[in-house]
């Protein structure tokens, strides 16, 4: 199925056409003739599946140019605020719209003159409620909204802060939500604010055959010692290395640095300035591995990715299926490495918990400990493990835990 068999507006599948794409992927198949028959949709989908597209698209199709909000789509994240877009800028290449991002950490001003004019908002929950309060926000013509990455909005605390944006817009209105994993309070939402959802899931996360999951059983003070081993040995062409936490993702960063790595962190705690320049050395090819949390990571579709590596293992295996769906896409081949201490293993079980992951365990190598230095940030010391090891080798560890069977 080709783009032009949906039957939209040949203005947008020619935008679509030049941007490369020529067959829609599963969630736009699903998706698109449902948003444009005026139904409500509950999708399931992760990132890098195509789903701005498929609310982007029907939504181009519905709306023109009036210098008033017609759409309001909300997000989690700075990031994916700046991707969705310029998404829609490209989707609108011939119907010409005007779109405004809305999100914090850079000057309100700018953001109060675009929103004067305007038919797009996407925004941010705490930036959209800040307009709001300054009735710098008109949302009485709003047609459109849209929930993206919605289980990572409510996660981060944003539901009372949807659920106020929400009164704000007209109950006459056309509502769709995209989620990657099905929580209670994604239900309720779905449920309190949407008119009879027509759901729609894709359960392709990964390729299997493409990506290979393993894991080494490490003591907590070689963690760090492995993962550089790993790194140098495995050469990715762009890894991204989740951590629990933006004070762990700061230290791993700055000491794989110090051992010569080309690593940059990303977390929430980065201004955004900081936040957009990384993002331009990734697409640029100039940084071999991320440093990141999963919400920093969550929403940003990153290409090229070979290698994920769990450096702090998720405590669900919905979020580990999310993580690993970053690699072996379109048809390339991708490796998902676990480093696996003490304080992982009962999240590591729960990881287990679905049938359907195939991780094997990894002989332990050989490799040099190395020097983990805690890092100063903000007037503190970083937590996080010893914060200096002595020169070795390391001997192997490979028998899987019976408790994990």
């Amino acid at each position: 199925m080709e783009f032009k068999e949906l039957g939209l507006d040949p203005q947008l599948v020619r935008a679509v056409e030049e941007m490369g794409y020529k067959e829609p992927t599963d969630i736009q198949k699903a998706t698109i003739p449902l948003i444009r028959a005026g139904k409500d949709v509950f999708g399931q989908s992760i990132t890098g599946s195509g789903k701005t597209a498929a609310f982007g698209l029907p939504i181009l199709e519905k709306i023109s140019h009036k210098g008033k909000i017609q759409v309001l789509v909300l997000v989690p994240t700075r990031e994916l605020c700046e991707q969705v877009a310029k998404e829609f800028i490209k989707f609108s290449k011939y119907k010409p719209v005007r779109i405004t991002t809305v999100y914090g950490g850079v000057a309100i001003g700018p953001q109060i003159r675009n929103l004067c004019d305007t038919d797009i908002v996407v925004g941010t929950p705490g930036r959209i409620l800040d307009h709001l309060s300054r009735r710098t926000l008109d949302l009485r013509n709003v047609s459109f909204l849209v929930l993206d990455e919605a289980d990572k909005m409510l996660e981060m605390g944003f539901i009372d802060d949807v659920k106020d944006i929400i009164r704000y817009v007209p109950k006459q209105r056309q509502t769709l939500l995209f989620s990657a994993t099905i929580s209670s309070e994604v239900m309720c939402i779905a449920q309190n604010h949407m008119i009879n959802p027509q759901k729609v899931e894709t359960d392709i996360y990964f390729e299997k055959s493409q990506l290979k999951q393993v894991y080494y059983n490490v003591p907590g003070g070689d963690k760090f010692s492995l993962l550089v081993h790993l790194m140098k040995q495995e050469n990715p062409t762009l890894a991204i290395i989740f951590c629990a936490t933006r004070r762990r993702v700061d230290m791993v960063a700055k000491n794989l640095q110090k051992h010569g790595l080309n690593v940059l962190p990303i977390h929430g705690g980065l201004t955004q300035a900081r936040r957009t320049q990384i993002m331009e050395l990734v697409k640029a090819n100039k940084v071999k591995g991320l440093v990141a949390t999963d919400v920093a990571a969550r929403g940003l579709d990153i290409r090229n990715v070979t290698h994920i590596f769990n450096y702090d293992i998720p405590r669900t295996s919905k979020e580990y299926v999310h993580r690993i769906g970053r690699t072996a896409r379109a048809g390339e081949t991708g490796r998902a490495i676990s480093l696996l201490c003490g304080e992982d293993h009962e999240n590591f079980r729960h990881v287990l918990a679905d049938r359907e992951l195939e991780i094997d365990v990894a002989e332990m190598p050989n490799f040099q400990k190395l020097q983990f230095e805690a890092i100063r940030a903000e007037g503190s010391r970083f937590g996080g493990g010893p914060r200096r090891f002595g020169q070795g080798q390391r001997q192997h560890h490979s028998q899987r835990p019976r408790h994990w069977r």
